[in-house]
């Protein structure tokens, strides 16, 4: 499989202070840019089961991209920058946010 065909994901798990506000100023400006990389949302939710371990957060965030560097490109690019600074400052309590890339059997020998 070669390396550029291997999705990459975004996963976040957000304290959002009040999610009409987190959605009409955040999530759905963001579309644009996310389209813009090839970003599709799998999961946005509030719902979760914990089964192992802990969990911080009231909105749990799946985005698949095409590759890493698709993930890397939506995450700094510039239209993003003002929209991760409102999250970050004003609409979030706190935010844990990872890039991680999809699963490659090649890599690992499988």
């Amino acid at each position: 499989m070669s390396r550029s065909l291997i999705p990459a994901f975004l996963v976040a798990q957000v304290d959002v202070k009040d999610l009409a506000d987190y959605i009409a100023r955040y999530a759905l400006p963001s579309a644009g840019p996310l389209q813009k990389h090839g970003g599709e949302v799998l999961v946005a939710s509030p719902t979760l089961q914990i089964k192992e371990g802990s969990w911080h957060g009231n909105w749990t965030v799946v985005i698949r991209f095409p590759d890493m560097a698709a993930a890397r490109a939506y995450y700094e690019d510039p239209d993003y920058t003002p929209l991760k600074a409102l999250r970050i400052n004003e609409l979030a309590k706190s935010t844990n946010l990872i890039l991680v890339g999809g699963f490659d059997p090649v890599a690992l020998g499988l």
